[in-house]
């Protein structure tokens, strides 16, 4: 029994070991693949520059009618009794005062043609007019200046049935089609349970004069549309939260988009990184080429070494030539070696001058004094050493 319990265990952990790396393949690829389909990242600037150009905007066409029927309402409050005035002198005139000549003929036509396109335009121009302007206006509010030829481009996705079936049956059109039935039951119950209110009101008007019935009537119809525009306005509000909603999701990236952008506007990460790389192995090449020129180096002893030049007559201040650490100090300290160049160690004023000057700057004044005992200690030995010279010949 124990050995036919053994072989089982020893079955099940080859089993395992088998699948076990076919399972994690399977995984892995699971995971990269929900990775690259699932657009969960906010979309970039860039994103977002490059889908105005191609003229995809957020615009709720609920606002822009909203904002209308708000403008002609006002409009019609404000200037009923203009409208009133003219609709009066149109009735007086064709059903009192018009009459047919005898010798009716194209003339006489196209001068009534004439007078009525005028009465007709006087009636209708101040509500085109400012029906133009704030939907003019509307569309600058939700969407600015924008021209796009991208918009009016033929596309074949717009003739294919497979994507018109899909815009059919998708959550937007589902969406459409709930806003349209909201819209017109909230507007059909609204102008319902306010003309229950006023409908003793509207009976009363029988036989009474044109002037209280245009006054009441007006009245009635001005409380009505105001109070329509209001539940467009409402709907409008959530129209333009939904269309916002759903232009910022249709704009999301996947994290593989957001690298592949981030990689396309600033350049490959490791190319950037070898090009700093070769960057800094040019800067230190052109201070290494200017060690040579130096008058001292300056060691701590192993860890850092700078290289100062002072020249009394060009400089007035000594002048960082290279600094260096580890491995570049070595290499500074070889060639100062090679050039009979004098390194003196002196670890503080060393530290200082490779923590704050950079290569190219004057030495700052509170090193003045530190730097000038190092150099006249360097004129010493280079005077000790011409007697010694001299000694010798």
């Amino acid at each position: 029994m124990q050995s036919r319990g053994f072989g089982a265990l020893k079955l099940l952990d080859r089993i395992n070991r088998y699948f076990a790396p076919d399972i994690k393949g399977r995984r892995l690829k699971l995971q990269l693949f929900a990775e690259s389909g699932d657009k969960t990242e906010e979309p970039t600037p860039h994103r977002q520059r490059e889908a105005r150009k191609r003229g995809q905007v957020m615009k709720s066409q609920e606002v822009n009618a909203a904002v209308n029927l708000l403008g002609m309402v006002f409009l019609g409050s404000l200037s009923w009794l203009y409208y009133l005035h003219h609709i009066q002198a149109l009735l007086h005139y064709f059903l009192r005062d018009f009459t047919v000549p005898a010798d009716f003929d194209l003339a006489f036509c196209a001068g009534l043609l004439q007078f009525s396109l005028s009465r007709y335009l006087l009636l209708v121009a101040p509500f085109l007019l400012v029906a133009l302007t704030l939907g003019v206006s509307a569309n600058l509010l939700q969407v600015g200046f924008l021209v796009s030829a991208e918009v009016i481009r033929p596309q074949l996705d717009r003739i294919n049935p497979l994507a018109g079936a899909k815009r059919i049956f998708s959550r937007r059109a589902l969406f459409e089609m709930v806003k349209s039935l909201l819209k017109v039951s909230v507007i059909g119950a609204v102008s319902y349970f306010y003309l229950r209110t006023r409908f003793t009101v509207l009976l009363q008007l029988l036989g009474q004069e044109g002037g209280v019935f245009a006054a009441v009537f007006s009245e009635v119809l001005l409380g009505l549309a105001f109070r329509v525009a209001g539940v467009f306005l409402f709907l409008a509000v959530l129209d333009y939260l939904f269309q916002r909603f759903e232009f910022q999701k249709d704009l999301r990236m996947t994290r593989r988009e957001v690298l592949e952008e981030h990689k396309h506007m600033e350049g490959d990460p490791h190319l950037r990184a070898r090009m700093r790389e070769r960057q800094r192995a040019l800067a230190r090449q052109r201070n290494l080429d200017r060690v040579p020129e130096a008058t001292v180096v300056i060691t701590n002893p192993t860890a850092l070494a700078v290289a100062l030049r002072y020249r009394e007559k060009e400089n007035q201040a000594p002048v960082v030539l290279a600094k260096g650490a580890a491995v570049m100090a070595r290499r500074i300290k070889e060639l100062a070696g090679e050039n009979n160049i004098p390194v003196i160690e002196d670890p503080p004023v060393a530290r200082l001058l490779f923590e704050k000057v950079e290569v190219g700057e004057e030495i700052p004044v509170d090193l003045y004094q530190a730097v000038a005992e190092i150099l006249a200690l360097v004129y010493r030995l280079q005077a000790q050493r011409r007697r010694q010279r001299a000694a010798k010949f």
